[in-house]
């Protein structure tokens, strides 16, 4: 039986077929829903999808999860049944496929990870030849493929080849180099502490700081599926132990990252743990700077404080839907100079237009060694705006019906959020932003709830409207509850 994932979706011709990527690829409990026959018949819809498109191969990555090495074989063994070939990148970050794919200018990939997802869970993302996220078209042909079964299955003698691609590592790695000023960060030395998580980040990270020739201390730099030392997501109770040893060990900062190593999250030189905000504010400033202006792409949930910093450097920001797929494709419409969202993930468009962890530490020495302050001071200066995140769990057909209600109270006036509205953004989900703050209500891609997420100039406030809309929302699901149990009882 399919699991359908995040739900049905309309196609074009009126056909609909049961939705199999969500906002990060396809994840599932291993041996539940990503069985062997699964990804098997994953790997057939992508073969079939890169012949269509006249590309003759599939790079394939992991990371490093129990499940490994038996999904990625399942993958490529679907793939060489269409007749393209098989590239063996082994175990690496995500952007260090993205990269090799990039590069090689004919290929798409196949990244197994499921993130910063519990060891149980497995996943499939899939990349375009420009090394960027499939389009969600992309990934609708492939979801079409998969469900008719209209694959191409080669003859016996015209079936792929699978190859290995010794150091694509390494090669990742001088690319991210390339990007910043090797000697101005050798001068400066940065000491850095480093939390793996036991992930893919285990290979590069460390590699990219002995290539720089700096003193380092890694935590959870040796790679294990099962993530012994905490979980993968690098949130603050997670990263208890680098944050003690930055404090107490006289570190210029610390860099943790997640399961496949496409965000990274710091540590000032304090040990207070920094939101991605903030990474991303500082960032975004100086990327806006060493363009002498420009446009920065973040999704609509961003803290005002990106937008803040980045206009008084001369820079303007444009919003776009939650989805970092979403906003590198943005980025190459309008040009940007940078872009990112505020859970650690930033795009460097210079190096390329996905996420990257490994570029974000390398940019993150730089600025250290060129600002020669502390990262605690640069942060200290940035504005201060303070975010709550709740959710309410609706099912899937409620959510686009609680949408309509809410957003014909919020234009009636209806509700009283004690603050002047400035304005309603529809961008995704319902954004209505105020004097102080904003409050957004949006319809989770993966889960059968909707967030709320507000923002303001201090926790009570940011915290006061989080559980407005929160409540706001549950008397709208009640409302619509009590009239379908009328319309039944009628």
């Amino acid at each position: 039986m399919i699991d359908e994932g995040p739900g049905d979706e309309k196609r074009g011709s009126g056909q609909v077929f049961p939705r199999l990527f969500g906002t990060n690829g396809i994840r599932g409990i291993v041996n539940e829903r990503l069985t062997p026959e699964f990804v098997f018949r994953v790997g057939l819809a992508v073969g079939t999808f890169a012949r269509s498109h006249g590309l003759g191969s599939v790079f394939v990555a992991t990371d490093t999860r129990t499940s490994a090495e038996m999904l990625k074989r399942a993958v490529a063994s679907g793939v060489l049944s269409s007749g393209v070939d098989v590239v063996d990148c082994g175990v690496c970050v995500t952007p260090a496929l993205q990269y090799l794919v990039k590069s090689s200018g004919s290929a798409l990939g196949v990244m197994i990870t499921a993130s910063h997802n519990p060891p149980e869970f497995n996943g499939i993302k899939c990349v375009s030849s420009d090394g960027t996220e499939m389009s969600r078209e992309e990934e609708m042909e492939i979801e079409k493929l998969f469900h008719t079964g209209d694959f191409f299955f080669a003859r016996w003698d015209g079936v792929g080849s699978i190859g290995v691609y010794p150091d694509g590592v390494e090669r990742y790695v001088s690319g991210v180099l390339e990007r910043v000023d090797v000697d101005l960060i050798r001068g400066f030395s940065p000491r850095v502490a480093v939390d793996c998580a036991s992930g893919a980040s285990s290979l590069s990270t460390p590699l990219l700081l002995d290539r720089l020739s700096l003193g380092y201390v890694s935590l959870n730099a040796s790679p294990s599926g099962r993530f012994p030392a905490h979980p993968s997501e690098p949130t603050p109770e997670n990263l208890a132990d680098i944050m003690v040893l930055v404090k107490e060990g006289g570190f210029d900062f610390g860099v943790a990252h997640d399961g496949d190593g496409d965000r990274a999250i710091f540590v000032d030189d304090r040990g207070r743990y920094l939101f991605g905000d903030k990474t991303l504010g500082l960032l975004a400033m100086d990327a806006v700077e060493r363009a002498g202006g420009g446009v920065v792409v973040v999704p609509v949930n961003t803290s005002s404080l990106v937008e803040e910093v980045v206009r008084e450097k001369g820079g303007s920001v444009v919003y776009t839907r939650v989805g970092s797929p979403i906003v590198a494709r943005k980025m190459m419409e309008t040009g940007a100079v940078f872009g990112g969202e505020e859970n650690g993930g930033l795009i460097f468009p210079e190096h390329q237009y996905c996420r990257d962890g490994l570029m974000t530490l390398a940019r993150m020495l730089e600025i250290v060694s060129e600002k020669k302050k502390p990262l605690s001071e640069m942060v200290d200066a940035l504005p201060e705006y303070y975010l709550a995140k709740k959710k309410v769990r609706c099912n899937e057909r409620a959510k686009e019906k609680l949408l309509e209600e809410y957003l014909a109270l919020v234009r009636g006036g209806a509700l009283s959020f004690g603050m002047d509205v400035k304005d309603i953004v529809t961008l995704d989900g319902i954004k209505v932003v105020f004097d102080r703050g904003w409050m957004l209500v949006r319809p989770s891609g993966t889960e059968p709830i909707i967030r709320v997420q507000a923002e303001g100039k201090t926790p009570g406030e940011a915290e006061e409207l989080a559980n407005l809309g929160v409540r706001v929302v549950g008397e709208i699901l009640e409302d619509m509850g009590s009239a379908a149990e009328k319309r039944d009882r009628g």
